[in-house]
């Protein structure tokens, strides 16, 4: 499912709000999302999951066409647990 699709359902289920208001609806609360997830918070929808940011720790990788080593820095990446 893409974003204009949740707007599209969004729309369509609630007859009273227009399509631009459920743009604008959906727009804010993933970006308010975002920025919750960059900031290092975590985020619990309860019934359907939560998300939180993971570290991963550097590592030495090798460089597929010459074989060299080289370091792999650390990473922040988003990480999504379902809910029960």
């Amino acid at each position: 499912m893409t974003r204009s699709d949740l707007v599209t359902r969004l729309a369509d289920r609630f007859a009273q709000l227009t399509q631009r208001d459920t743009e604008f609806a959906v727009r804010t609360m993933l970006d308010a999302m975002t920025d919750a997830l960059a900031r290092g918070h975590r985020i619990e929808i309860r019934g359907f999951g939560s998300f939180a940011v993971n570290r991963r720790p550097p590592r030495i990788g090798r460089n597929p066409r010459s074989g060299e080593q080289v370091t792999i820095p650390e990473k922040l990446v988003p990480h999504f647990k379902p809910g029960k």
